[in-house]
């Protein structure tokens, strides 16, 4: 048995939340070298590295296996905000179950189901962590009435914009979880109360008021600025070489493993051996670089704007084109429709609830399937 004295240095798990529009997202792109999975288009005035907006919650996933892949491309991953990530997650959960809401699953099982599914992306950003990439998380704040017992009263208490069940789960992942918000004095002017201020803070420990913690001995109390927690960020990070275009050389290494994930099994049939391959890294020399759309054949792929918006955004970004899907659905779905019957004439609930969730496993099929086509060169 190994036995480890000390300190364990490595990259942190950084949750910040606060009412919108306090600066969460400027926040945290003054950590290092970051890349952010923009789920609600905060960033589109700021000067960030940045993936296409995630329209669904198989992309987001897909984004996240990305930089897993090719931890080069970043130094921070950023993922703003975790409401509207929970929002893509209940919307997937729901096509695929057939519900109009979580109610629809009863005595609160679509809320344990989606909470499992948020679980499971946590996890997979520990393996972002273990990459030694920092992971931070921002959220919207709300108030919330708690009512004290034998009628003794009531206050409020900020907390994170996420399910009931969700948040403490985030919080328990987190390194440190900050809450920012306006610092605000009452002052007494001619006998009337007025409120002055509005310098924005940090608070890093809990209280009957927020939800808030952190593991590194940080004052209660902080300007909500990114040097006030530097010293906690960089301290255990080696010295960088001279920056170059992460982005573009990560496609240039074929010779990379691709990560090894849990393969997601099709619905409505068992795959065969031949699905049980390794997932392709998303980002490969052949797809096009996620942060500025150029690739090896820009503009190679403009799926039918009429195939619904989620789909098409996943087969840009993997560089599928229609006859990938249709060849892959008359395989793995024989006569179900017509071959040639085009993408965009798919039953939604098709797309939503047999092509979305199993995106992954048909990027492997489309893999293999071009890998057997090639006809090398004597």
């Amino acid at each position: 048995m190994n036995i480890t004295r000390g300190r364990i240095g490595g990259a942190k798990k950084i949750v910040v939340y606060g009412p919108e529009g306090i600066g969460k997202s400027t926040f945290a792109s003054c950590f290092p070298d970051p890349v952010f999975i923009d789920t609600e288009g905060s960033t589109k005035d700021m000067d960030v590295a940045r993936f296409d907006k995630a329209s669904s919650w198989e992309m987001l996933l897909q984004q996240v296996k990305y930089v897993i892949a090719h931890p080069e491309v970043c130094r921070t991953l950023v993922i703003d905000t975790a409401d509207w990530a929970e929002q893509l997650e209940i919307e997937s959960l729901c096509a695929q179950k057939g519900w109009t809401g979580l109610e629809d699953a009863g005595y609160g099982k679509g809320y344990t189901y989606s909470t499992e599914t948020f679980g499971r992306f946590l996890n997979s950003l520990e393996d972002v962590i273990r990459k030694g990439i920092h992971v931070v998380m921002t959220a919207h704040a709300q108030l919330r009435k708690v009512e004290l017992p034998e009628e003794m009263g009531a206050y409020d208490h900020w907390e994170m914009k996420t399910s009931k069940k969700v948040a403490p789960m985030i919080r328990e992942w987190a390194d440190a979880v900050f809450f920012a918000n306006y610092k605000t004095r009452v002052i007494e002017v001619d006998k009337k109360k007025k409120a002055q201020g509005g310098q924005r803070v940090m608070y890093t420990t809990h209280t009957p008021f927020w939800d808030a913690k952190n593991r590194y001995g940080l004052p209660e109390e902080m300007p909500f600025t990114y040097d006030s927690i530097r010293h906690v960020i960089e301290k255990d990070m080696a010295p960088q070489a001279a920056p170059v275009n992460q982005a573009a050389a990560s496609l240039q290494r074929d010779t990379e493993k691709p990560v090894k994930t849990e393969p997601a099994k099709f619905i409505r049939q068992e795959p065969d051996t031949s699905m049980d391959t390794a997932p392709a890294a998303p980002g490969e020399s052949s797809a096009p670089d996620p942060f500025t759309g150029n690739g090896p054949e820009k503009g190679k792929r403009d799926p039918d704007k009429r195939i619904p918006k989620a789909l098409r955004d996943l087969m840009i970004a993997g560089d599928v084109d229609e006859w990938d899907i249709q060849e892959v659905v008359n395989d793995r779905q024989p006569g179900i429709f017509p071959f040639d019957m085009p993408v965009r004439d798919y039953p939604q609930d098709f797309i939503n609830e047999w092509i979305i969730p199993n995106w992954a496993r048909i990027l492997d099929y489309i893999k293999e399937i071009k890998e057997k086509e090639e006809i090398p060169f004597n």
